[in-house]
């Protein structure tokens, strides 16, 4: 598994009030729910940063984060990769 993950350009993204949104996955019907931290990470899965560097610029966007957050958003990009809404690539040019 590389460490540079992508989101699938097919997947639509509609945000919604406080700052949560909607993934909306055309190709099978399935909407799902993000949180605020989610939608941060969302918006950096570009496939420019590495899961590293992710995390480090969550933590810096976000305060109060619980001493588990790290798992919690590795938890959550293996989600997204595990139900085909992002994938593992190599790093994507700048």
């Amino acid at each position: 598994m590389l460490g540079y993950l992508k989101a699938n350009p097919n997947i639509v993204l509609r945000e919604e009030f406080d700052d949560w949104a909607l993934l909306f996955d055309p190709d099978t019907g399935n909407t799902y729910a993000l949180n605020p931290v989610g939608v941060i990470i969302w918006k950096h899965l570009t496939g420019e940063r590495s899961v590293e560097e992710i995390l480090r610029l969550v933590e810096e966007q976000v305060e109060g984060l619980t001493p588990d957050a790290s798992e919690h958003i590795r938890e959550f990009m293996n989600s997204v990769h595990s139900l085909g809404l992002a994938e593992y690539v190599e790093r994507a040019p700048s």
